[in-house]
């Protein structure tokens, strides 16, 4: 191949890298604006991926499976919502908690069960599939992906312009004022919550039933910690969060293309290489830009 070609592949498979992470990010970031910071997002991408298959696998639609696991992500959420913001347990404590057993739950689901492998259909765009390097990098793509292009500026208009999106941002920076004006904090941050495990859902099920159309032991492999970095890394904003995301799926591809393209590399250090890029942007961003006021701070009306 040329090298031409070697930079079409990586491209294509970067992008395709990048939807799972996107979709989550899109969620993540709507509830990190809103005050929580969501370590069970890794939980709602893997039970999303193995419940899009399940249900693909026993219906025999990519789709529904797809749904399928937008409403595991959904249902993630909904739980560390009640426990974070009814129950008033550590969010930190509920994330760590509800990703340990979401990974174990399905690895020991995925040992005792047997499915069909189903993938969503893909999307050739005629004319436009053609155009050399970017062709089959963006229009070449399975359905999903499109879907993507309208959930991206959804979610920005959704926080910045709508008035749902004020109130979120007001109990992200100043809970307690948000409060005093008759918003109702905990509501706004379980919808968020709720907002992102949708999202996060579609990302899983997209690297189940769209990327792969299998389920693997631990197939997220972390891309959920990837995802809050991604939003560190675009320092709670949208578009530098989803530049973000091209980065480290960028990085991820490198790991997958260089042993095929017959680059010698360690083969642990390549797949550490998105997260310790992960780290390092962690280190930079968070130490130069400013977070929400009361991001990871519980609320509890009467506090200060």
């Amino acid at each position: 191949m040329s090298a031409a070609d070697n930079i079409a592949t990586i491209l294509s498979s970067g992008a395709r890298l990048t939807v799972p992470l996107a979709f989550a990010a899109c969620g993540e970031y709507v509830a990190q604006r809103a005050g929580t910071l969501n370590i069970s997002v890794e939980a709602m991408m893997l039970g999303a991926a193995f419940g899009s298959i399940a249900v693909a696998s026993a219906t025999g639609s990519a789709t529904i499976g797809l749904v399928a696991g937008a409403l595991v992500g959904v249902a993630v959420a909904f739980v560390h919502g009640i426990l974070s913001h009814r129950v008033q347990i550590n969010t930190f404590v509920v994330g760590l908690v509800l990703n340990a057993l979401v990974l174990g739950l399905t690895s020991y689901l995925i040992t005792v069960s047997t499915f069909t492998g189903h993938q969503v259909w893909q999307v050739n765009v005629p004319g436009l599939r053609d155009i050399p390097i970017i062709g089959p990098m963006l229009f070449v793509q399975r359905w999903p992906v499109y879907l993507l292009l309208a959930v991206i500026p959804l979610t920005w208009w959704l926080v910045e312009r709508s008035r749902w999106g004020l109130e979120l941002r007001a109990v992200g920076e100043n809970p307690q004022a948000a409060d005093v004006s008759g918003i109702e904090v905990n509501r706004r941050r379980r919808q968020a919550l709720l907002w992102c495990g949708l999202l996060a859902g579609l990302g899983g099920a997209y690297l189940a039933v769209g990327e792969v159309g299998s389920f693997n032991q631990n197939m997220t492999a972390g891309r959920g910690y990837l995802v809050i970095a991604a939003v560190i890394f675009g320092a709670w904003r949208l578009g530098r969060t989803l530049i973000g995301c091209v980065v480290f799926g960028l990085a991820d591809a490198m790991r997958l293309a260089l042993p095929a393209l017959g680059v010698t590399m360690n083969s642990q250090l390549l797949i550490a290489a998105p997260y310790l890029l992960a780290l390092l942007a962690m280190l930079v961003f968070a130490t130069t830009h400013r977070e929400p006021r009361a991001l990871a701070q519980p609320f509890q009306r009467g506090t200060t």
